[in-house]
Order: C-alpha cells, then structure tokens, then sequence
C-alpha cells in the first residue's frame, strides 16, 4: 500500500528535521547551508520550502525536537519520585545534565539565542515552563513547599536552570562546572521545601 500524502509529509519533514539536526549540531547553525540540509536529507530544496520558509523556521523546528527530548528526560527523571518537591529537583537536575549532550549545546544553548531570539525561544519553551508551574503546583498541593504565587517561582527557577545549563556548557572543565550546579540546585530547592 502507498504512503498517504500526510505519510510523505511527515517522512519528509523528519528527514529533513534530522538531517538539520545533525549538521546544525556538529557544523552550528552558521555554517549549515540548506544544500547541505537537503543533500544529508535526500530531498529536494524545492521539498525544503515546500515545509519550511528557510533555515531560521528549520532551525526551530529541531528547537522544537531538542525542547521535546528534554521535556521527556525531566518527565523521566520526575516520575521516579512519588515526593512532589523530590520529583521537580529530578526533573530540574535531569534538564541540566541533558543540556551538557554536545548537539543539544550547540543547537539549545549556543546558536539558539542569535538564531531565533529570546521571544521565539520562549515561546518554543513555553511547554516546559507550563511543565515547572505544574510541579510547584503539585508541590504545593502537598505541603512540599510552602503556599506562594507558583507563576513568579517557575520564571525564576526556570531562568536559573537555564543560565546554569548555559555556564557549564560553556565551562572550560564542564563535569566539575555540572557538578558544583547541581549541588547549588540541591541547596536552593531544599532552601524552599517546608520539610526541610
């Protein structure tokens, strides 16, 4: 039986999604040309703009892949705690650790900011913040941490996992950089939780 024309879409956009991802991992979004792009994906470019406007929209939908694997790590990571507070310190921590792969460096936190700029960024994040609000909520629901305007804490917390993300990405000696991060993780949350 022959693919459906929404069968050829969707196996041409992911084609063309993970061709992109490799390059823009490995080469930067710079220096990733959309030749490139097609000839990695085996389409054409006529394919390309077909489903996409240009490299910038290209660019934001493997943003958008990358923002999915890490929501499905901080999800894994949380599920393994049955305490609200312990679950979102995993998921917080998760988010840090699978920052530091490579690809997802250079694509979420190198190119990203001069790629798409920070409204668009937020607004591709925008799931994971909704995603921090629900765990403080949950938290709070179950006496973890004490009663608070969840939506200032999320923004907060939210700005400071991803800065700290940023710096070790960046770091000249990234495992001791984690390291120390995820130890001032741990003090912070414990410094909100009521049982502490």
């Amino acid at each position: 039986m022959s693919p459906t024309q929404q069968e050829r879409t969707e196996n041409t956009t992911a084609s063309l999604v993970g061709a992109a991802r490799e390059l823009f991992a490995e080469d930067g979004y710079a220096a990733t040309s959309l030749d490139a792009v097609v000839a990695k994906a085996g389409v054409t470019k006529g394919a390309l703009y077909h489903h996409f406007s240009g490299k910038r929209e290209l660019f934001a939908a493997v943003f958008a892949a990358e923002q999915a694997k890490l929501s499905e790590a901080i999800v894994a990571a949380a599920q393994v705690h049955e305490e609200p507070w312990e679950a979102f310190e995993a998921g917080a921590a998760a988010f840090v650790e699978a920052c530091q792969e490579p690809g997802v460096q250079r694509i979420f936190l190198l190119d990203a900011p001069s790629a798409l700029g920070w409204e668009t960024i937020r607004q591709l994040e925008s799931s994971s913040l909704k995603m921090m609000e629900l765990g403080i909520q949950r938290a709070i629901d179950a006496g973890s941490i004490d009663r608070r305007p969840v939506e200032p804490l999320a923004h907060l917390l939210f700005g400071a996992l991803c800065e700290s993300a940023m710096v070790v990405a960046r770091a000249p000696d990234q495992r001791s950089a984690l390291n120390d991060s995820l130890a001032e993780l741990h003090r912070l949350l414990a410094s909100l939780s009521s049982r502490a």
